[in-house]
């Protein structure tokens, strides 16, 4: 099972807005009619409880949603580009990965049908029908679209079971995770068969829970030992967990002890789950000549441990109405609704900093329109540099002391500074 892939998406970019004059027949001097560009599309993650695995997401790495179409003349805005929407798992984690290599949690996509916009698209660029005013009434020039965002992602699928079945390998979980459910695990007589979680569904009467069998951890799991960190993260959404312990092993409460460590090294809250203690291969006569012994020993950690037989299936059925009565009723969980796209927040802040003869304004609306407009074009220049004026850059660059001619620089845009 693939449960963590990484990809890149990007959303599309806005389209460019035209620069376009009225030429009819009876209208020799028309006024402006570009029309703008259209919005790009998204990238949406989905949650579709169809699908158990990230596999599909694993060979291509590179996603991108569709840029917004050319605005036209005669007043025509180009068409908004089409969102993309990626179907992941229920469970599944959504992080952002930093240029330090750090994760950022975006989202948890928990619940079937939950969505997620991890990337906008841009804006399109208005036409130059925008920049008429009383003085400028015949503008040629227009913006170009904003590019989309984009993002590293890394996904994180974790297994959504009501109860994990935990123990080292080769204790019977995947015997038991068969003989309570209809799952059908491969089985065999020696450590780590398992090589990924499996899920079966279990009932009890009206009751039903869906059960895991996570493969066998090792000491030192909690620092990725074995395969640790891939399995342990599955069982941090349980409710509840099964510790099954090999009656046949010379020390049990040994063994529990490593198992719980590692849990909670890996995570405190993971510790704090409510344990079933479980003492499997009763069937084995060396086993049951021992029960009372485990029984006692057990005792000391204030632990009453249930005895069954997998390979048999003894005491597995009372072993499920146990659960089933001590199963956490789960939290309730709001409605899922579809997700609302709005246009990015515009942050109305800048700051000018200067470094090595140049001036940095950093700051969301004045970065966005200097990436937008054309400023090998005088005239967009113009323009330009009479809208910061009205955000107060100007007046800004002056207290740093700027002069005419000094550079300025708006994000990955580098121009002369008029004065």
């Amino acid at each position: 099972m693939i449960d963590r892939v990484e990809i890149r998406v990007k959303a599309g970019d806005g389209g460019n807005g035209a620069a376009s004059f009225r030429r009819e027949k009876f209208v020799p001097l028309g006024g402006p009619d570009g029309g703008d560009g259209g919005y790009g599309g998204n990238v949406i993650l989905q949650a579709d409880p169809s699908l158990n695995t990230l596999e599909h997401l694993r060979y291509k790495r590179h996603y991108a949603a569709e840029r917004g179409g050319h605005g036209h003349g005669a007043n025509k805005h180009g068409a908004t580009g089409d969102d993309l929407s990626l179907k992941v798992p229920v469970g599944t984690e959504v992080r952002r990965k930093e240029e330090d290599g750090k994760l950022t949690l975006l989202a948890d996509l928990a619940q079937p049908g939950a969505a997620f916009v991890v990337v906008q698209g841009g804006r399109g660029g208005w036409g130059n029908a925008r920049f008429t005013t009383s003085t400028r009434q015949a503008p040629h020039f227009a913006q170009t679209g904003q590019r989309g965002e984009e993002a590293a992602l890394v996904l994180d699928l974790k297994l959504l079971a009501d109860v994990g079945i935990v123990g080292l390998p080769n204790a019977g979980k995947s015997t038991l995770l068969s003989v309570a459910s209809r799952a059908q695990p491969k089985i065999a007589d020696y450590p780590f068969t398992t090589l990924e979680p499996s899920l079966g569904v279990v009932s009890v009467g009206y009751l039903t829970f869906v059960l895991a069998d996570i493969p066998g951890l090792i000491e030192g799991a909690h620092t990725g030992a074995g395969l640790g960190h891939q399995f342990l993260r599955h069982v941090e959404r349980t409710r509840l967990l099964i510790h099954l312990l090999d009656g046949s092993r010379d020390d049990p409460l040994n063994d529990m002890e490593v198992i719980n460590d590692e849990l909670a090294q890996f995570s405190p809250e993971l510790r704090q789950k409510p344990q079933l203690v479980v003492i499997n291969k009763v069937d084995m006569p060396e086993v049951r000549e021992r029960l009372a012994e485990l029984g006692k020993l057990l005792s000391t950690k204030e632990v009453e441990p249930h005895f069954i037989s997998a390979a048999t299936g003894d005491g597995v059925s009372e072993l499920m109405q146990v659960i089933a009565a001590a199963l956490p009723q789960p939290e309730a969980q709001e409605s899922v609704t579809a997700p609302v796209i709005r246009p990015r927040p515009v942050d109305e802040g800048f700051k000018v900093t200067k470094h090595n003869a140049v001036y940095t304004v950093a700051g969301q609306r004045p970065v966005t329109l200097a990436e937008m407009m054309p400023l090998d074009d005088e005239e967009a220049q113009t323009e330009f540099w009479r809208r910061l004026t009205r955000m107060g850059v100007g007046k800004a660059l002056r207290r740093r002391g700027a002069k005419a001619g000094d550079r300025v620089r708006f994000g990955n845009v580098e121009t002369e500074w008029p004065g």
